[in-house]
């Protein structure tokens, strides 16, 4: 099945837009429940603090400059992020990048960050295996792959700030802060 815009896919409708990412954050907060529970693994701490939101928003500035960077400079990238923008933006309306940041933000956060690095030891190896893990979830066909690049280097960064840190909170208010501002920026631009 193809169309004029050479989606993968048929172009989906904003109910099943909302529809996938519901059931995908309640699949990544059951998985990462389950994994707390049945592994007996500790949910990396979130402390509240001004200065742990200052810095996610901070890490989210620098996210979004980097990435709107490689847009500019890299075809390969731009066409892999515009696809996934088109397929996944197009249908939903301003409010819905709301929830385009709250929901993949807090349970990917929760799961790849929060339970994935202190279940593999909290180390360079669970940074990056949880890393790619977050990759492989953003990557949307083998043509993605410069899509799925640029989030395994993302949960790169996520990693390694909640490691240094000691807080989830500033890998989900980075999370949510750059997935909310990225999307409404495209979404009135377009």
């Amino acid at each position: 099945m193809t169309n004029p815009n050479n989606f993968e896919f048929e172009p989906l409708t904003r109910p099943q837009v909302l529809t996938i990412m519901g059931i995908t954050a309640i699949v990544l907060l059951i998985i990462a429940k389950s994994w707390q529970y049945f592994g007996s693994v500790a949910l990396f701490p979130i402390s509240l603090s001004l200065e742990a939101f200052l810095i996610g928003l901070g890490i989210a500035g620098l996210i979004i400059l980097a990435s709107s960077g490689i847009y500019k400079i890299w075809p390969a990238y731009r066409r892999s992020a515009q696809y996934y923008l088109e397929l996944v933006l197009n249908p939903l309306a301003v409010p819905d990048t709301l929830w385009l940041g709250l929901l993949p933000g807090l349970s990917e956060e929760l799961l790849f960050r929060g339970v994935m690095i202190p279940a593999l030891g909290s180390g360079v190896i669970a940074v990056a295996v949880s890393s790619v893990l977050f990759g492989v979830l953003h990557l949307g066909g083998a043509q993605q792959w410069p899509y799925g690049l640029w989030a395994t280097a993302v949960g790169l960064i996520l990693g390694t700030i909640t490691i240094v840190s000691g807080n989830l909170l500033i890998p989900i208010v980075a999370h949510i802060v750059t997935n909310f501002v990225s999307s409404l920026v495209w979404k009135l631009d377009h």
